[in-house]
This record gives C-alpha cells, structure tokens and sequence, in this order.
C-alpha cells in the first residue's frame, strides 16, 4: 500500500500539470532558410558562383544607375581623371526631379508610344509566322529538315551582321529591292529615309530575326501534344480548324505564353536593330525608348548621366510592370506559370 501510494506520488509530480515540472521550451525549431540550407546544401554551393558574378555584372551597375538618376551628373561633374590630374565629382542630389521632368516631357510619351506599336508588331509578326511554319513544320514531308535548317539560319547569324545585310537589300540606289521594284515598273522607294517606310523596314528586319526562336519553342511544344488526342478527333469527325482549336492552341498554352513574355521584353529592349539600321531616323521617327537613353548618354554634348539613368530605370520599371500584370492574368486563366 505505501509502495502504490509512493509510485502515484512520483507519477503525479512527473505529471504535466504537477508543480516543480518544467517543460522544455529553448528548443526552436530550424527556420525555413536554415531547413533549405541543410537539405540542398550542395546546390546552393553550384549556384553561389554564378549568383555572385551576376550580382557583380549586373548588381552593381543597376545600383549604381538607380543612384545617378537621383543626381544631376553629367559630362562636366563627375570625377575623371584628365593625364595627371583627378578632378573629383562635384554633381548633386536632386532627388526625383529627373523622373519629374521626364514624365512632363511630350518626348517620352511619343517614345513610348512608338516602343509599344513596335513591340507589339513585332512579337504578334513573330509569334503568328512562328506558328504557321511550326505547324507546317512538324508535319512529315521530303525535305523537312533541309527546310528546319534554313528557318533557324538567321537565329544563328550575329544580329549586326543581319542588320547590315538588311541595309544593303534596304538601300535606295542599289538596294536588291528597289532594283525588283524598278524592274517591275515602280518608283523606287525610300527604305530608310522616309519616316513610315523606316517603321516598315525595322519592324520586318526584328520579325526576320524573331521567327527562329517563335518556330523552336513552338515546333517543341507541337511535338509534346500526344497524337493520340488529334486521332480521336479525327474519328470524332472533327475538321482540321476545330482540331487546332481545340487540341493544338490549348496545347501550346504553356510555351506560347513564356514565348510571348520573353520576346515582349527582348523586343521593348531590342537596340541593335534600331541604331545599327536606321539610327533611330530619320530624325526621331524610329528611336525608341532604350536608343534615346543611349544616346543622352553617349551621343548628346555634354552627356547626361543622370537623364540617361533616369530613363533606363523608367524602363525597368515598365518592364518590370508588364511581367507582373502579364503573370497575374495568365493566373487568372487558369496558368500555373
């Protein structure tokens, strides 16, 4: 009797609720970061190196930007050294005066302007000549890789080399078309000179170098539909309209809309076809947003550092814009991308 009396003392001293009980509570569990560290330790060591020279390459510089557009640096107040001489940077704070005058300026707005419409044709141009070819592509025919080859060749040509390949088809007196145009018993037209025929010429030359990458990720995406679904169609009775409807579009959902989104933002941003054809004319009629940045900051006497990095802020900023609302509404339909 007093062993069991004893045992259920003990018992209830050890008991949750007894007093002198204390339970251990310093132990905290890890926290997610940690967990992630631990767990996939060996794959954040590969991607540390390549994290740390993007952060470098292009960490710095968009910091240092975002900065200088809060300044009023430009050509005359920046440090620089001249022989033996170090001149140190006299330029100021000036807080958002640089976003203020921009955005009350007419010519951002009209080089916005022109920036959408360009981009806009170019990746719709791109995307609809990507996928009929990419249809017609993934078919079984004599040839098929003969002509594959020959569709991804102007992907795999350096952009300025195309460029200035363009400008010689382009040119006024010489040009390959202007001199069909004049064998056929037509005036010759002014490619690069006349202000709509230059919006004419960029755009085809961007949509040129656009199709390959449209007609990879596409002819990928065809080539992952399960013929089984086109078969079952087919016996349904379904005619080929109906089948590319409702089998090939809502198959190639997923492609299209990351296609789309990088070709948007490789388009908005795309400098080399603009200066290195047309020069952003004649006069302004071709510049677009990033060529107008350019040359503020390496073109126009004195050089406007701070404008120009204002200006590139702005543009990442609608980048960065586009992205989100062009995400938040393929959610909205139903993609998980």
């Amino acid at each position: 009797m007093a062993v069991e009396t004893s045992l259920s003392a003990a018992k209830a001293a050890g008991a949750p609720g007894a007093p002198g009980h204390r339970r251990r509570t310093d132990h905290k569990s890890p926290g997610r970061l940690r967990r992630a560290l631990t767990t996939h330790w060996y794959a954040w060591s590969m991607v540390a190196p390549v994290v740390a020279v993007i952060g470098v390459i292009i960490g710095y510089p968009l910091a240092r930007g975002v900065w200088l557009s809060f300044t009023d640096a430009n050509e005359a107040n920046v440090e620089r050294t001249i022989g033996v001489n170090h001149i140190p940077a006299t330029y100021d704070h000036v807080g958002l005066d640089n976003y203020k005058a921009i955005l009350q300026d007419g010519v951002f707005w009209d080089r916005l302007g022109w920036t959408v419409v360009w981009t806009v044709s170019c990746v719709a141009l791109s995307f609809t000549l990507g996928l009929v070819l990419a249809v017609m592509l993934n078919r079984s025919f004599r040839g098929r890789s003969l002509y594959r080859t020959a569709l991804i060749l102007p992907w795999a040509v350096p952009a300025f080399v195309s460029v200035f390949t363009w400008r010689l088809l382009f040119n006024e007196r010489s040009g390959l078309f202007n001199e069909l145009l004049a064998g056929a018993g037509f005036d010759r037209i002014s490619w690069l000179n006349d202000p709509t025929w230059a919006k004419v010429s960029v755009i085809t030359v961007n949509v040129w170098l656009g199709v390959p990458f449209m007609l990879i990720a596409l002819l990928g995406g065809l080539q992952s539909i399960p013929g089984e679904l086109y078969e079952a169609a087919e016996m349904d009775g379904a005619s080929p309209w109906q089948r590319f409807r409702h089998i090939t579009l809502p198959g190639l959902r997923s492609v299209s809309s990351t296609v789309v989104l990088l070709s948007a933002i490789w388009t908005f941003n795309m400098f080399p076809v603009i200066f290195l054809l047309t020069r952003g004319g004649p006069g302004d009629a071709t510049e677009i947003l990033v060529t107008y940045a350019y040359r503020m900051s390496f073109v126009i006497s004195p050089r406007d550092y701070a404008t120009s990095a204002a200006w590139g802020v702005l543009i990442l900023f609608l980048l960065a814009l586009f992205a989100t609302a062009y995400r938040r509404s393929l959610r909205t339909q139903g993609d998980t991308w």
